[in-house]
Formats: structure tokens, sequence, C-alpha cells
């Protein structure tokens, strides 16, 4: 039988409220995920949902489908409208709010592919920016995310909200800077900074189609010392106007599409040396 909720005083909606905060995450383990794609991308990653919610005034059972064969042990609970209006941020539509336990994010926990593609964002302290940084990230198949010295955390509902899911799709780690490094040196990776230094060089000039990471900082402070001297190269984005200023999303979003561009000329260089030989 499906346990109903329909106070706005009951302890679970006083938990999911709390849950918004990035101390109540880290006492407690747990996190919430909002929207039924969301939930599924979070299930196929293997994360394991304590408790979904749901109202069905907005949201039939059989939109629940496509997460059924994730749930066998998660608590299901139907709400009234008030209470999931309460909870929701995206109201009046079919959604589910479900409770979720984190999972270790390391370094050491990633698999990288033979010629691998790494983005590394440091101090980014702003949801939005992480979250559309994993949504091109996702886009672009990259092999890992590292996220340095975050400001926000990945587990944020806005930055679950801002990426679509991609949170889940995306293979991140986060870890301080130096963990970071070390991490990037094991794998013999050229690290590419995105710094507005005297020797920073155009960002298509550099090898890309190699194996490599590419570093963004903070829009506010920029990338630290450390950062600065632990990569090859400086990289610019040549900029036309007066402003002279991109947000980091974009910044990142530029660079990565310029590495996959390299890429695929270095494979269709191959492939037509192997037709004509």
């Amino acid at each position: 039988m499906i346990k109903q909720i329909s106070s706005l005083s009951n302890p679970l909606v006083k938990q999911i409220t709390a849950l918004e905060t990035a101390h109540e995450r880290k006492q407690t383990g747990l996190f919430t995920i909002e929207g039924l794609r969301e939930i599924e991308l979070a299930c196929k990653a293997g994360y394991n949902m304590q408790t979904l919610l749901y109202c069905p005034q907005y949201t039939q059972p059989q939109r629940l489908q496509p997460i059924e064969p994730f749930l066998q042990n998660t608590e299901l609970i139907e709400t009234s409208a008030p209470v999931f209006e309460k909870l929701a941020y995206r109201k009046h539509i079919p959604n589910a709010i479900a409770i979720a336990a984190t999972k270790p994010l390391l370094p050491n926990r990633l698999t990288l592919s033979a010629n691998p593609l790494v983005v590394v964002i440091d101090n980014v302290e702003k949801p939005g920016n992480l979250g559309a940084i994993l949504r091109t990230a996702d886009a672009a198949a990259i092999d890992a995310l590292l996220v340095c010295n975050p400001q926000t955390d990945v587990y944020n509902p806005n930055v679950i909200r801002a990426s679509l899911g991609a949170v889940f799709t995306c293979p991140i780690a986060v870890c301080s800077a130096a963990d970071a490094i070390a991490f990037l040196r094991s794998l013999h990776l050229a690290v590419y900074a995105a710094a507005l230094t005297p020797q920073a060089v155009n960002y298509q000039t550099l090898p890309l189609h190699n194996p490599c990471a590419l570093l963004f900082g903070s829009e506010a402070y920029g990338l630290s010392q450390i950062w600065l001297q632990a990569a090859h190269a400086h990289a610019i984005i040549p900029m036309f106007g007066q402003v002279n200023s991109l947000n980091v999303s974009v910044s990142a979003g530029i660079c990565i599409y310029e590495a996959l561009r390299q890429r695929q000329a270095m494979k269709e260089i191959a492939i037509k040396k192997q037709m004509e030989g």
C-alpha cells in the first residue's frame, strides 16, 4: 500500500526542505532530485532512491513506469497538491521528487579513454554555471569533469536542475586542486588553462587532439597560482567587443568543442590515409 501525505507539517516535508542546504546534505549523505527525467538518469547511474514522492493530481502512476525497475526498495509516497506545490520547483506538471543517497566522487573512480579529454573547473561558485558546463560536458561526451574547491556542491538542487540531469551522466570527481593536479600528472595529460596572462596563446593553436585537460577558473577570481604554475600552456579566446569577458560556461563550451573539432579532423585524416594506403 502506497503511503500518503497531506500535511505540510509532516516530518518528511521538513526533511526535504532541509536538504536544500549544503550543510544538511553533507550531514545526512542525502540529497533531493526533482524531475522524472532527472530521476531516471540518476537511477541509471546507480544512485539509490530511498523515497519517491509524486502527486496523483499531476502525475499519473504510468508516468513512473520508466523508473519502476529501479524502485524495488524505494518507498513510494503520494502527496496532496498543496504538499507537492510546496516542495516542487516545477509545479502543476507531471513531476516527482526523490530522496537519494550521495556517492563518493573521487578521481580514482574515473575510467578514461585512450585519448582522454578532461575538463577541470576551479572555484566555480554559481550553480547555474556548473549546471551549464555539465550539459556541455554531456553533449560532448568528455571523459571526466574535475570539480575542484567548489563553492557550490554538485548535489545542489539548482545544479541538478540547471544541468537537466547531466550531473548523473557526466563522469565527475570532486577534489582539491592539489589532488587534481596529481591525478592529471599520473595520466601524463597536458593541462591547458584558460587565463588572461602575457604568455597566453589563441586556444585554437593548442594541440587539443592529444590527451589533455582544459582548465577554467571562477569568473570572479580566475585561476589560483597553483593552477597557473601547473598548466603547460595558457590560452585565451579572442574577443572583439568592449566587455572583454565571457561567462565561464560559454568559455568552457567553446574550448571543449574546439577539442572535438580537432579530434574529428584527425580521425578524418587517418581514415583518408587508410583509404589511400
